[in-house]
Parts: structure tokens; sequence; C-alpha cells
């Protein structure tokens, strides 16, 4: 019998749990990723004038910088979720030009859980930053009848986060998958190049959209 969940067929179950295609390489790509991490650590501490090394703070370097952009002030946090979103989401949808490999970020489960992510992430830094009282009382700003505008603006925005990312890598692997079937492994490659660039694309705009989020919840009441 084969069961589908979220549109993903269940490949076994653990005990009462279900695994699908989409589980297993999205744990794969998480797994390379740590992987990965822990090696640049390592570079960085022993072989720190090594290119390893000097990519990684490059790359954290260029992730500071972008949210002190956005936020106006060094914000550690919110540069590590956004490093995090955006190098998930970029190796998953690279993931997708492996032969055989359905990407996760093409599976509206995992494109909800990240956008999920991000919505639970924004009140979290709004509270830790404010209190709780400074940073629900803009909900009721400046009538309290915008209150329920407030909510629905939080969930339309997540919703939309997560079905962005949803359609442009769904339709991208979609197309590249039909070009090869259709044309052989050669003929598409200028559209797989279009599709990685794409993928990348969506990933940079996933990780800035959520420091933009979170960072408005941090500003929230302050006065430029």
């Amino acid at each position: 019998m084969n069961v589908r969940i979220f549109g993903d067929e269940r490949l076994f179950s653990l005990g009462p749990f279900s695994v699908t295609d989409t589980m297993v390489s999205s744990l794969a790509v998480s797994a390379v990723l740590v992987a990965i991490a822990f090696w640049l650590r390592h570079c960085v501490t022993r072989r720190p004038r090594s290119l390893p090394a000097t990519l990684a703070k490059l790359t954290v370097r260029w992730l500071d910088q972008s949210t002190r952009e956005i936020i106006g002030r060094p914000a550690p946090a919110v540069s590590a979720l956004a490093g995090s979103l955006f190098l998930f989401i970029a190796a998953c949808n690279l993931s997708g030009q492996l032969p055989h490999v359905h990407p996760a970020t093409a599976s509206l489960a995992t494109t909800s859980a990240l956008a999920v992510i991000v919505f639970l992430a924004v009140p979290f830094a709004g509270i830790v930053t404010h209190g709780p009282g400074g940073y629900l009382k803009h909900y009721f700003s400046p009538n309290p009848i915008m209150f329920p505008l407030h909510i629905v603006s939080e969930i339309s925005r997540t919703v939309a986060l997560a079905m962005r990312l949803f359609g442009n890598i769904m339709s991208g692997h979609l197309v590249v998958g039909l070009l090869v079937a259709l044309a052989g492994f050669l003929a598409p490659m200028p559209f797989m190049a279009l599709d990685v660039l794409i993928g990348l694309l969506q990933a940079y705009i996933f990780a800035i959209l959520a420091t933009v989020f979170v960072g408005a919840a941090i500003g929230v009441g302050e006065k430029s």
C-alpha cells in the first residue's frame, strides 16, 4: 500500500513514524553540512591561513555584515539563523542536480517547516529584545483594532515564504527533469546551470527575508 505524506511516498516506517524521501534527503544534507562545519572549524583553529579557513572567515564576515546592514546593529544570533537557512536551502537545492535525488526544498513540508522556524523566531527575538510587554504592545499599535491585521500579516508572509520557495524549486526541478528525459543529459546543461543559479538566489532571498522579519521585531518601537 502506497502512503503519501505531503505528496511524498513513504519509504519505510520506524515504529509509528513514517520516513519519506524528503526526510532522507534532508537528513543527508544536514549531515554533510555538519561534517563540513566541523572540518572548517578544524581548519580555522589548526590551519588559519589555509584556503578553507579563509573562505569560512569570509563567509562569516559576509553574514555579519549583511545582518548589520539590515538590522543596524551586530546580531550574531540572527547571523547564525540566516546563515543556517541559506546554507541548508542552498545545499538542498544543489542536491537536486544529482541523479535520482529529489531536493527537500521541492516539498511543501520542508518549505513550510522552514517558514514556521522564521515565524517563531520573529516573536522570540522581539520578546528577548524588548520583553513580553514591550514587544506584544506593537500588535495594538497605533490602534487596538490593528491587532487582527498584524496577526494576518505575519501568517500571510509565512505562507508566502513557504509557497515561494516551494514553487520555484519544484518547477525548476521538474523542467530540468523533463528536458533530461526528452533530450538526454548534455542538451539541458544550460538549463541545469540556470537551475543552480535560481536555487542559490532563492536561498539568499529566503535568508534575507528572514533577517528582515527578525530585524523588524528587534527594532519594534525604536525611532530613527
